[in-house]
C-alpha cells in the first residue's frame, strides 16, 4: 500500500464500521475499492464469496473487477460479486423466484418493451409524448417504492391519476407475462428485503462486507436496498462525491450521502482530496465554481502537477463562429504541441449544440467520434433475434411474440393477431399458447389458424433444440429456417446494408458463444441465463467501438462523467444553455454547477470555455447572456480572448515559428 496516499491507505484499512469515503474528482476511488477489496480478503480474512462491490455501469464494473482481479489471484477471489445494482438485483431475482412468483425463464423488459406495452394498455399507439410522460411517471413510482395503490392516492391531477392506473394494469401484464422490467430489479429486491425477515436474514448472512461506488448517483430505491443488504451490521464503504452528483432527472438523490449520518450514527468520513488528473489552476476553478454551493460534507482538490496553462475564454460572434473557433483552436493546438486528435474533446450541455462542430471539423478533415450512437442492442435485427431468444425461454412473452410472429412475413396480418390477442386474454392465457388451444379455430378461418399453428409447432421443436441440444448450432439453424438473411436482403436499402446486418447477427451470436463460454459457474452457462443476462447488458450500455481511433471526442457533460482529456472544450455558456432554461425556472441551479464542476474536472492539461454573444432561437438570431459561471471563476487564472493580451511579442513570435514548424513537419 505505500503507493497510497495517507488518506487512501486510511479508507482501505477502515473496517470497524460504516465509512463514506468523499472522494473528489480524480482523488483515485476505484484504486481504493480494489486494494479494500483486496484487504478484507487477505487481511481481514473475509471470504470473497461475502464480498459484494458494486457501481453503476458494466464499463465501471468491468475495471474493477479486472483490477481487484491482478490484486486477488486464484482460489482466494472465488465468489467475488463486482456488478450493477441491476446485475445484483438479476441474481437476487434468480434465487428468490418462487417468492416473486416468477417462473424459470422469465423476461426482462426494456425501454422499447415498456412503452410497447403501456401504449397497448393505453390503446393509443400513437400517443408517443403520452406513453412516454406515462411510463416516466411509472418509472418514478417505482425508483420511489411507490405502490400502485399509494400512486392513486397520492395523484394531484388527471395526468398522475391516469398514470397511476395505468402503473397498476402495467404490473399485472409484466406478471402475467412472466417477466419483470429494468426498475423492478432494485424495486423488488428491495421490497422482498424490507417486507420479509427471513429472506433478509438469509442475505445479510450471505453479505458480510458492501463496497457502494458512485453512491451520490443512488435513488431512493437503491440507497434502501444497500441499507438492508448491510443491516445491522454495518460493514459499508460507501464511495462518492456529492459535487459530481448530476443525475436528479434520473432520480439520483445526493442527499442519499447525509442520510448516511442519520442511518449509520457511527460513520466515519474520509475526505479524498488529493487529484491526480488535472492542473492546479484547473483544480482552483472547480473549487471556486462549486463553493457557491450549499455543502454538508466540505472538500478542496488539490493537485502535485503544477499551476499549468491558464484557463481561456473564448467570446465568439455567434454559434457558427463558435464552432468554427473551436474546430480551428484544436488543429492548431495539435500541430503546435504534436498531440494526438485523441486528446482533444468537445463537450456541451445538449446534443443539438453538435451539429454545427461537427460541420467544422468535417471541412478541416478532422475525425471526430460523438458519443451515444446506436446502441448494437437496438439495431432490429439484433432486437429481431433477441425476440425469438426471449420467446424459446419464456413462452408467455407476448411482446416478444407479437416481433417474431410476421418476422420474417408468415401471411399472419393484423387482424389475425387481434382476434388472437383477443382469444388469449379471454382465456388468460399468453398469446403462444392460445395457437394451440382448439377454441380458437372457432374465431380465425381454417388458413390464419392453420398458419399460427405452423408457427407455434415449429417454434415448440426449435425451443427444445437451443434448451435442450447445442444452442449455438440450434439457434443458426433457426434462422436458417425462416430464411432470415433473405428478410435482411428484401428489407435493407442497399446490398451493402444487408451484408452489414448481416454481419451484425453474425457477431450477435458469437457474442452468446463467448458469454457462455466465460461463466464461471455452471449453472450459468445454460441458455436461458446467457440470454438474460445479454437483455441486462441491452439495458445498461450501449456498445462501444473497440478500436482506439484516432478521433476528437463529441460529448454532452452528462455523459462525460468518469472520464478525462488532456485538453477540454466547454460550448455554450450562456444563461438558458448552462445553467438551462428549466433548471433557471424550476431554481435546480446547483445541479447545473454541479454539471460545471464536472465539466472542469474532465480537463487534464488546458481547458477552454466558450460562449456566443449571440444564438439562434425559434429561427431568430437574439443576444444571449454569458453564463453566470463565468463570474464564478477565478479572474486571475483566465485569460480572455479580445482582452489584454499576457503575451509579450517575443512569446507571440515563438508561437508563431512553432506553428510553422508543426505545419512543416505535417507535409514531411
Amino acid at each position: 500500500m505505500n503507493d497510497l496516499n495517507p488518506r487512501q491507505r486510511e479508507a482501505v484499512k477502515h473496517i470497524s464500521g460504516p465509512l463514506l469515503v468523499l472522494a473528489g474528482a480524480g482523488s483515485g476511488k476505484t484504486s481504493v475499492i480494489t486494494r479494500k477489496i483486496a484487504y478484507l480478503i487477505q487481511d481481514c480474512g473475509i471470504a470473497a464469496s461475502k464480498i459484494v462491490a458494486v457501481t453503476f455501469t458494466n464499463k465501471a464494473a468491468r475495471e474493477m473487477k479486472e483490477r481487484a482481479g491482478k490484486l486477488v489471484q486464484g482460489p482466494e477471489a472465488r465468489g467475488l460479486t463486482v456488478s450493477t445494482f441491476h446485475n445484483l438485483g438479476l441474481n437476487f431475482l434468480r434465487r428468490e423466484m418462487a417468492h416473486f412468483g416468477l417462473k424459470n425463464g422469465f423476461s426482462i423488459f426494456d425501454a422499447e418493451d415498456s412503452r410497447s406495452l403501456i401504449g397497448e394498455l393505453l390503446h393509443q399507439e400513437n400517443a408517443s409524448d403520452k406513453i412516454d410522460l406515462i411510463r416516466n411517471l411509472v418509472s418514478s413510482f417505482k425508483n420511489d417504492l411507490i405502490s400502485p395503490e399509494e400512486a392513486v392516492s397520492r395523484a394531484e391531477n388527471d395526468g398522475e391519476l391516469l398514470a397511476a392506473k395505468v402503473y397498476e394494469v402495467y404490473n399485472r401484464h409484466l406478471r402475467a407475462y412472466n417477466a419483470v422490467d429494468f426498475d423492478d430489479l432494485i424495486l423488488l429486491p428491495t421490497i422482498a428485503l424490507r417486507d420479509n425477515a427471513d429472506i433478509r436474514e438469509r442475505w445479510q448472512n450471505r453479505i458480510h462486507y458492501m463496497l457502494v461506488d458512485e453512491y451520490q448517483d443512488t435513488n431512493s430505491a437503491q440507497y434502501l436496498l444497500v441499507k438492508l443488504l448491510v443491516g445491522k451490521r454495518g460493514a459499508l464503504t460507501a464511495v462518492g462525491d456529492d459535487d459530481q452528483s448530476i443525475y436528479a432527472w434520473r432520480g439520483a438523490r445526493p442527499e442519499n450521502m447525509v442520510a448516511l449520518t442519520e442511518d449509520f450514527p457511527g460513520l466515519t468520513v474520509v475526505k479524498l482530496e488529493q487529484n491526480y488528473r488535472s492542473t492546479a489552476r484547473i483544480l482552483k476553478a472547480a473549487n471556486a465554481v462549486i463553493a457557491n454551493n450549499p455543502h454538508v460534507f466540505e472538500k478542496q482538490l488539490w493537485s502535485q502537477l503544477g499551476m499549468g496553462d491558464p484557463i481561456r475564454i473564448l467570446s465568439c460572434q455567434n454559434e457558427d463562429g463558435e464552432a468554427e473557433r473551436v474546430a480551428t483552436d484544436i488543429l492548431n493546438h495539435k500541430m503546435v504541441h504534436r498531440t494526438e486528435f485523441r486528446d482533444y474533446a468537445v463537450l456541451y450541455r445538449g446534443n443539438f449544440q453538435s451539429r454545427l462542430v461537427e460541420t467544422k471539423l468535417r471541412e478541416l478533415q478532422i475525425p471526430y467520434k460523438v458519443s451515444g450512437g446506436q446502441s448494437f442492442f437496438s439495431r432490429a435485427e439484433i432486437k429481431d433475434v433477441m425476440a425469438y431468444l426471449r420467446l424459446i425461454i419464456n413462452p408467455d412473452d407476448d411482446n416478444a411474440f407479437l416481433r417474431v410472429v410476421n418476422t420474417p412475413k408468415r401471411e399472419i396480418g393484423p387482424a389475425t393477431l387481434e382476434k388472437l390477442g383477443s382469444y388469449a386474454q379471454q382465456r388468460g392465457c399468453s398469446m403462444l399458447a392460445a395457437c394451440d388451444e382448439m377454441g380458437l379455430s372457432m374465431h380465425l378461418s381454417d388458413r390464419a389458424h392453420a398458419k399460427l399453428q405452423d408457427f407455434s409447432e415449429w417454434l415448440r421443436t426449435t425451443s427444445r433444440e437451443v434448451v435442450d441440444g447445442d444452442s449455438l448450432n440450434a439457434i443458426r439453424q433457426m434462422l436458417i429456417d425462416i430464411s432470415y438473411d433473405d428478410h435482411l436482403q428484401d428489407t435493407s436499402g442497399t446490398p451493402a446494408a444487408a451484408e452489414k446486418r448481416i454481419e451484425n447477427v453474425h457477431k450477435f451470436i458469437e457474442s452468446i458463444q463467448k458469454m457462455a463460454d466465460k461463466q464461471d459457474d455452471e449453472d450459468d452457462k445454460n441458455i436461458e441465463t446467457v440470454i438474460r443476462k445479454l437483455v441486462l447488458m441491452d439495458l445498461l450500455e450501449q456498445q462501444a467501438e473497440e478500436e482506439d481511433l484516432d478521433r476528437v471526442q463529441l460529448m454532452t457533460l452528462h455523459a462525460a462523467k468518469g472520464l478525462e482529456f488532456p485538453h477540454t472544450y466547454m460550448m455554450g455558456l450562456e444563461e438558458d444553455l448552462l445553467p438551462h432554461r428549466n433548471s433557471i425556472e424550476g431554481d435546480t441551479i446547483e445541479e447545473e454547477r454541479r454539471l460545471m464542476y464536472v465539466g472542469i474536472t474532465r480537463a487534464k492539461k488546458t481547458l477552454t470555455i466558450t460562449h456566443a454573444l449571440r444564438r439562434k432561437q425559434g429561427g431568430e438570431t437574439m443576444p444571449t447572456t454569458p453564463s453566470r459561471f463565468l463570474d464564478e471563476l477565478p479572474s486571475d487564472d483566465l485569460e480572455w480572448e479580445g482582452k489584454t493580451s499576457n503575451k509579450t511579442p517575443e512569446q507571440k513570435k515563438a508561437l508563431g515559428a512553432a506553428h510553422l514548424a508543426g505545419l512543416k513537419d505535417m507535409f514531411k
